[in-house]
């Protein structure tokens, strides 16, 4: 089914796969989703009901609950889901406060400003007991100007609260930890919050392992068994009360003895998880650490381009690195954070906000310098260390900025050198660090895509049933995912997707790509958008013209060139008037252009072949995906999609070397 023409060298499958498949009891439901779908999946099968108000970039958490309930959807134990969207998100947190009270298990999907509004509500759940559950799509707040993008200001702004927090690198660990969340929650009586970087994990398809329904049965129990009704008539207390100078204090330190059990209760949550599933978790992930001389310390998706990074200068550079991820802020892992780091000769902390007015550092950075400084007195449980790394710490990422591989050279640079405390990277500025070397550092052999469209076209959600299809139908490890700003629809687009045979720790936009996608056609007027196609890679471009030279002559000269001196395959398609042609709606016309890429990429790149698989096949795979996004529209809609697929792939036509060589 394919002419191959962007090619990817065959691998052989990670074989730790197999072997989890044939070691655990529930190694998990093998699909592609993104981190929002993930949270999704766990919610609606263990949650009798969500309070939520949406707020990008939890929105489609709390939308794909609510579609749950609107199809009549039920938990795993026969409770029909109950879904509240209120009038803000002070509102919505308050919802779950009632139901928690009522002895109802209930979850929350927030962001940004939204979790700011609710803290008020936050610190009467924590006070009551109440083990409430919030998946958060964490955001840079709006500060001197508006950003709906990913951040940590707005988890930080409520790590105060009392609630447990758990940080998630990618779709994976997202829907993981919601379910281990939920577990020591309700062991506990201590509300927790679940969260994963907003965009860049919340709407990043990857590989994954969903949990199955009789694991997470299993490992959270009956809410209805398991859970306390504060406002049972036969069983009455009072919760909430006023307590005057006689009484608060004595409250307030009491709850001490639930936050001890914490720790505990997350030891004993993920024990049992990686027994059952055969992933294991912890409240740190130390990277190589070993003998790690520089090691770099973070939360969120840029900790897994560390790890690649890692990999990188120890074994094309020989400097011993290593990284350390934390997945537990609450509570704050000091002693494993001090027993990772106390050996290495410089460590540096990355966080994503800058608090410039502590001048210790951001929050992250001040709670390791203090672990630090009761590890020099032996006091608070630590073991007593005779020396202190130098300390670094630096701010990136933030509102979604680009954390590249150079970026994280460069952090690791400036520790070798004993170069500035704080530092930033990833702009322009005083502070920054200047990157030097930005190297691939994608898995061996993996095949990348990039486009360049406009907002509404419908390229970005094909750009995830690609990543569906070359998961699910062909069994590779994929991640895809959009850059956009807050205005969408109408605007400049940026879509990535990459495919290998192993999982894809890169969480950066790609600089070098096998295979551009033009469905912008103004896009192929500026020099820029060809940056980074690797020499024999292929462009498919939008174009009306059927006469390959007629294409050809409206690509701008120094386009040309650079086509013709690396040696660039370029094909084309009218992808505007076949979706004109078959969509039966006017508003689809528009977005079906897009989906005629997927036509184009399975004639272009070699899956279906080295799968063994017939046209019937692949098309039986891509009907499946077109009916998991679009199915809600109806099976003409699905089948129109799929008309638009096949013409994509009959009537993609090549401009000739010929013509392209004549000049």
């Amino acid at each position: 089914m394919s002419i191959a023409v962007a090619q990817a060298p065959i691998r052989t499958p990670e074989a730790s796969r197999e072997a989890v498949e044939a070691s655990y009891q529930y190694p998990g439901i093998p699909t592609t989703c993104d981190g929002a779908e993930a949270v999704v999946h766990v919610e609606t099968h263990i949650s009798q009901a969500a309070g939520a108000y949406p707020i990008t970039s939890s929105t489609t958490m709390g939308g794909g609950f609510n579609a749950a309930v609107m199809n009549g959807a039920k938990n795993l134990w026969g409770d029909p889901l109950m879904f509240f969207e209120p009038e803000s998100e002070h509102s919505a947190a308050s919802i779950c406060e009632g139901f928690a009270v009522a002895g109802g298990r209930v979850t929350n999907f927030t962001s940004g400003q939204g979790l700011v509004l609710m803290k008020e509500v936050l610190y009467t759940i924590a006070g009551k007991r109440l083990p409430v559950v919030m998946n958060i799509g964490a955001r840079a707040l709006t500060s001197q100007g508006l950003n709906v993008h990913a951040g940590h200001d707005d988890v930080m702004s409520v790590a105060d609260c009392g609630w447990g927090m758990l940080f998630a690198r990618n779709a994976q660990e997202a829907g993981d930890f919601c379910l281990i969340c939920r577990r020591v929650a309700e062991a506990t009586f201590t509300p927790f919050f679940n969260i994963q970087d907003g965009f860049l994990t919340t709407h990043t398809v990857e590989t994954v392992r969903l949990p199955e329904p009789e694991f997470m049965k299993e490992y959270v129990g009956n809410p209805k068994e398991k859970l306390i009704n504060l406002m049972d008539p036969a069983n009455p207390m009072m919760s909430g009360v006023v307590q005057n100078q006689d009484s608060y204090m004595k409250g307030k330190i009491a709850q001490r003895w639930y936050y001890d059990r914490i720790a505990p209760a997350l030891e004993d949550a993920f024990d049992e998880f990686a027994r059952k599933t055969g992933r294991r978790y912890g409240f740190v992930e130390p990277y190589r650490c070993e003998d790690a001389e520089y090691i770099l310390v973070g939360m969120g998706c840029y900790m897994e381009t560390a790890k690649a990074v890692v990999d990188y200068l120890r074994e094309k550079k020989g400097i011993a690195a290593g990284c350390l991820t934390v997945f537990v802020f609450r509570p704050f892992p000091a002693r494993h954070i001090v027993e990772a780091l106390k050996n290495c000769t410089a460590f540096t902390v990355l966080e994503r906000m800058d608090d410039p007015l502590s001048t210790t550092g951001n929050h992250l950075t001040r709670e390791i310098k203090a672990a630090f400084c009761d590890a020099m007195t032996g006091q608070n449980g630590q073991e007593k260390i005779d020396r202190i790394p130098r300390i670094y710490h630096g701010s990136a990422g933030l509102g979604s900025r680009d954390v590249r591989p150079g970026d994280l050279i460069a952090a690791f640079h400036n520790m070798m050198i004993d170069g500035p405390d704080y530092f930033c990277v990833g702009i322009d500025h005083p502070l920054a660090l200047k990157v030097t070397e930005d190297p691939d550092l994608r898995p061996s052999g993996a095949f990348s895509m990039r486009g360049h469209s406009v907002g509404g076209f419908g390229s970005v959600t094909t750009n995830k049933v690609i990543a569906t299809i070359a998961g699910n139908v062909f069994g590779k490890d994929v991640q895809a995912y959009p850059k956009y700003g807050s205005e969408k629809k109408g605007l400049p687009t940026t879509y990535y997707l990459t495919i290998a045979d192993s999982h894809i720790n890169l969480h950066s936009e790609l600089e070098r790509v096998e295979l551009l996608v033009i469905n912008d056609p103004t896009a192929i007027l500026s020099p820029l958008t060809l940056k980074g196609l690797v020499p024999g890679g292929a462009i498919f471009m939008q174009s009306p013209y059927s006469d390959p030279a007629e294409v050809w002559k409206r690509i701008p000269d120094f386009n040309r060139r650079t086509i013709r001196e690396n040696n660039i395959r370029v094909y084309y398609c009218d992808m505007v008037r076949i979706a004109r042609e078959v969509a039966s709606e006017p508003d689809l016309q528009m977005r079906m252009q897009g989906i005629v890429l997927l036509g184009a990429f399975l004639r272009l790149t070699p899956y279906a072949r080295e799968a063994g698989m017939t046209d019937e096949q692949v098309y039986a795979g891509v009907e499946k995906a077109l009916r998991k996004y679009f199915g809600k529209r109806g099976d003409q809609v699905v089948q129109e999609n799929l008309t638009c697929v096949k013409r994509g792939y009959s009537e993609m036509k090549e401009i000739p070397r010929s013509i392209i060589a004549a000049e």
